[in-house]
């Protein structure tokens, strides 16, 4: 092929941002459309008054991938952002004056265990030893792989490391064996409620989050967790990519099988192939014609999503005391909650809550004397939400906020912004109106997520709802992905 392939990436979050940057940076000719009017899909920013929000993803684990992203360019992340360690990592709390700071050192969470639960360091660093197996074989061995077929993970080295990995067994068992004393359990369990399934259906191999978590710590790039998009789209523009915002895509057109355009409501962009880092589900539903789809309504039907969340936004004209960056409530019943999330989907009767509040670390995301704060609370996906719901959840968190950390913020409100279901659909056509995919339980792992390839031949999938799975760093690392599949086609072309 003579002339540059003239690639079409639909979405701009994280996937998008590495896929078009790579494709770019190999000779291609890459423009990314983007339905919103800035980078970064759900990890776009809102300013008011002076306060500077981060609106989706607030925690920075696995430092290794982004910096091997941007070693691929010959840069590093201190050439964009200054990340700093948080100290402690973030606190849990069980109840009033009932807390744990999550220490950032090991000998100081040894203690922590050892405290709670005499005699039980030689278990952490067991666990904590197969978490590393995990986190480092999955990351080298695993999660770059496409996914394609189960044919990929014939091989004699990842079948050994298969049994290693506890594909098969759970996180419940897996840390219940090892641990008596139930805060120890929910610190090591928390993490999986994210992931978009109970303890008891997702795989033991997802500890490897336990070894992000624990050992190699929380981060934050001060300025906000949209520094990341900035550093990546900065890397794309320089590689020549082109970005056009406010462009919402409406048809793939196909002809004999191969895409020809994409048509939006910023004119008509031809193109050789197409990169959908939108939502899986609406580029195949809805972008698509029914012969092209990969998959039927009923399937998508049928998947199980890992949550949504209701979100607040909030500005304080006050300081906070007893808080950290982050903080996790804890004081109310963990599998009550996440039952209502994934096995009876309803609101939540007691649910579990995460505040964050960054202002605590970088003083420029509030005014002077200021507290940028955001509670997010974790719900099943696809419920019916509107304006009084959301607001009775948000008196609710205010109460227990003030019960349990003493700050009553009713008074020192200046604004306050909520965000869920039916902001996640309209700004994201995300399904079901998710924030985070597809949940990670076996029947939706690697060669069992939605397929990276389509049936049209010049159109490929990439983000949270394909492999490697939702967050930031797989995210990163499912454009890294595609690139290599478009690469083989190039070569065949």
């Amino acid at each position: 092929m003579d002339e540059k392939p003239k690639i079409t990436v639909i979405g701009a979050g994280f996937a998008g941002l590495a896929a078009a940057a790579l494709l770019a940076k190999d000779g291609c000719d890459v423009t990314v459309l983007e339905k919103n009017e800035m980078a970064g899909g759900r990890a776009r920013t809102w300013e008011k008054d002076g306060f500077l929000f981060d609106l989706g993803p607030s925690w920075y684990w696995m430092p290794d991938v982004f910096e091997n992203y941007f070693n691929l360019f010959n840069k590093k992340t201190a050439d964009f952002y200054a990340l700093k360690r948080l100290e402690p990592s973030y606190r849990i709390y069980f109840g009033k004056d009932d807390v744990i700071d999550v220490p950032a050192t090991l000998d100081e969470l040894y203690t922590l265990f050892e405290t709670l639960e005499p005699g039980s360091t030689e278990n952490l660093k067991s666990f904590l030893a197969q978490a590393q197996y995990k986190y480092e074989v999955g990351m080298n061995e695993y999660v770059f792989k496409p996914s394609h077929s189960v044919m990929e993970y014939f091989d004699p080295r990842l079948a050994v490391s298969g049994i290693k990995l506890q594909l098969l067994g759970n996180m419940r068992k897996h840390v219940h064996k090892l641990f008596k004393n139930e805060k120890l359990r929910k610190l090591l369990e928390f993490p999986v409620l994210f992931l978009g399934a109970t303890p008891q259906n997702t795989p033991a191999l997802y500890s490897l989050m336990n070894y992000a978590d624990l050992v190699l710590g929380t981060w934050y790039p001060m300025g906000g967790m949209h520094k990341i998009v900035s550093a990546m789209q900065s890397i794309a523009e320089e590689q020549g990519v082109k970005f056009i915002f406010n462009t919402e895509v409406n048809k793939i057109t196909v002809n004999d099988n191969l895409a020809e355009a994409v048509l939006t409501n910023n004119g008509t962009f031809e193109t050789d192939y197409i990169v959908g880092n939108a939502d899986y589900h609406h580029i195949d539903q809805h972008l698509l014609d029914k012969p092209y789809r990969n998959y039927s309504a009923e399937y998508w039907d049928s998947r199980t999503m890992a949550p949504s969340c209701l979100l607040f936004y909030i500005g304080l004209n006050k300081k906070l005391e007893n808080i950290l960056h982050h903080n996790l409530f804890f004081d109310e019943n963990f599998d009550e909650h996440a039952e209502e999330i994934y096995t009876d989907p309803k609101w939540p009767s007691k649910p579990l809550f995460y505040a964050c509040c960054p202002s605590v670390t970088d003083p420029s995301v509030a005014p002077e004397g200021c507290e940028n704060l955001f509670f997010l609370i974790p719900i099943a996906p696809g419920l019916k939400d509107n304006e009084s719901e959301r607001e009775k959840y948000f008196n609710l968190l205010v109460k227990r906020f003030k019960d349990l950390t003493g700050n009553n913020i009713n008074e020192h409100i200046l604004f306050k912004r909520s965000y869920a279901m039916n902001d996640f659909v309209e700004d994201y056509h995300a399904f079901k109106g998710n924030a985070y995919g597809l949940a990670n339980t076996l029947k939706q792992t690697a060669f069992l997520k939605p397929r990276m390839k389509s049936k049209v031949s010049n159109l490929f999938f990439t983000g949270q709802l394909t492999v490697p799975g939702p967050g930031v760093p797989p995210a990163i690392i499912s454009g890294q992905v595609v690139v290599k599949e478009i690469k083989k086609k190039l070569k065949k072309a």
